[in-house]
């Protein structure tokens, strides 16, 4: 019996995933979790073999508790189940450790299968997405260009971004100036746009 773990912050697509599981006769669903910051303490307490993660959760999102998992229960392999197949995200999830990558319509008896292959020890990535990510490339950010894109994301002003990076505000000005630049945008909220539509936030 393979025992999973849900995380999702959408409990009425987090209670689907799980009836469509139980109905296979060797997947066991043993956790549900609405919050990304619940995934290791979770795994660990339930045992699960295989954590299906979001991407987009309150306290921590699927990718860093891809990354967690890896640390911290490196007996539990995650597979990411978003929504949003972006090929930034695909990119960033197998670099966390992640041993598979799926869009949430991917048909229920492909995703029993997913996770059977992963538990395997085997790596799935949708083979639509991967295409996409072959072809969009590495992000061209760098971390720190990632990390104050994020900070602006909400409309802080560059004061404010300087002081919550601990950053000088005529460095936090070069690195939005290189993020807008790097995305081909005009402005700090269309370079946030473009980062998130590319998943490379």
């Amino acid at each position: 019996m393979i025992r999973l773990l849900l995380a999702d912050d959408q409990a009425l697509v987090r209670g689907a995933l799980a009836a469509l599981l139980d109905l296979e006769a060797d997947l066991s669903v043993v956790a549900q979790v609405g919050r990304g910051d619940e995934v290791v303490d979770a795994a660990r307490a339930s045992g699960a073999d295989v954590a299906l993660l979001d991407v987009e959760m309150p306290g921590l999102d699927g990718i860093a508790a891809a990354a967690a998992l890896r640390e911290q229960v490196p007996g539990c392999r995650a597979l990411i189940v978003t929504t949003f197949g972006r090929p930034g995200y695909l990119r960033r999830a197998l670099d966390a450790g992640a041993s598979g990558f799926v869009v949430k319509d991917t048909p229920a008896e492909q995703l029993a299968d997913a996770v059977r292959r992963v538990h395997s020890g085997l790596r799935v990535v949708d083979p639509d997405l991967a295409v996409a990510t072959l072809a969009a490339g590495d992000s061209p950010l760098t971390d720190r260009e990632r990390a104050v894109l994020r900070l602006a994301e909400d409309g802080r002003t560059v004061a404010q971004i300087a002081r919550s990076a601990f950053l000088s505000e005529g460095t936090v000005r070069n690195y939005l100036s290189a993020a807008i630049g790097k995305t081909g945008a005009r402005t700090r909220a269309e370079a946030v746009r473009l980062a998130r539509d590319n998943g490379w936030l």
